[in-house]
């Protein structure tokens, strides 16, 4: 099911007369308010939102769209009368996949459908927790347990436990994890990566074993990881 949220009725019809048409189920919205009634009812493959619309703007309601779990990864493509580089900008740095300016040509709407579905469609799904032994981590709220009590990480300590949970099994080098956690490459004497597994595991007690080194090459998370 694709949402289209757009007030011109007759955009809103001829979109949905080129989706429906082009194999794809498609439901539009006059209103935001009708819009979050569907979206309480179903979840949707992919969202076109306008950004001019009554009640709250399509900026707002990417922005709640994207702060909320359950729709944070919906593909999302922009459909505005807007078409200056800085409206653009504003829409991508809300969260949009895709923008396009009004007006628009309904075979490269539909072709810019078909090719976000085939980009979004290969996304990972996320993961809500990851549990190795006593340890527990939980992505979205940010949280880490062992044995069932709290523990306190920096971000880049945290950031660092979920990139080898997310590869457990994989034995990531430092300048992997250089080059993922903290954007830059590994100069053979930066002692980054090392200081913070040391920290890390410090600070996760008897879960600290889990993380394991691999002489001449990095580090994995051993255990049962799930």
């Amino acid at each position: 099911m694709i949402y289209l949220v757009e007030d011109d009725a007759g955009i809103r019809e001829l979109v949905l007369y080129a989706l429906n048409n082009s194999g794809f189920s498609a439901q539009g919205f006059e209103t935001p308010s009708a819009f979050w009634q569907g979206l309480a009812k179903q979840k949707p493959r992919m969202i076109l939102l306008d950004i001019m619309l009554p009640e709250e703007d399509g900026l707002q309601i990417l922005r709640k769209l994207r702060a909320d779990p359950a729709t944070r990864r919906t593909p999302v493509i922009m459909l505005t009368a807007k078409g200056s580089e800085y409206d653009k900008v504003l829409g991508l740095e809300a969260g949009a996949d895709d923008y396009i300016p009004k007006p628009f040509g309904m075979m490269e709407l539909i072709a810019r459908v078909k090719a976000l579905l085939r980009r979004t469609d290969d996304r990972e799904e996320p993961v809500d927790r990851y549990t190795a032994g006593p340890l527990e981590v939980c992505p979205d709220r940010h949280s880490v347990t062992v044995d069932g009590q709290p523990v306190t990480l920096t971000l880049k300590e945290f950031e660092l436990l979920v990139t080898l949970l997310k590869n457990r099994g994989m034995v990531l080098t430092r300048d992997q994890l250089l080059n993922q956690i903290w954007g830059y490459s590994f100069d053979g004497e930066n002692r980054t990566v090392d200081v913070h597994i040391r920290t890390l595991r410090q600070k996760l007690g008897a879960a600290g074993d889990l993380i394991e080194t691999v002489r001449g090459v990095g580090y994995k998370i051993g255990g049962n990881v799930r």
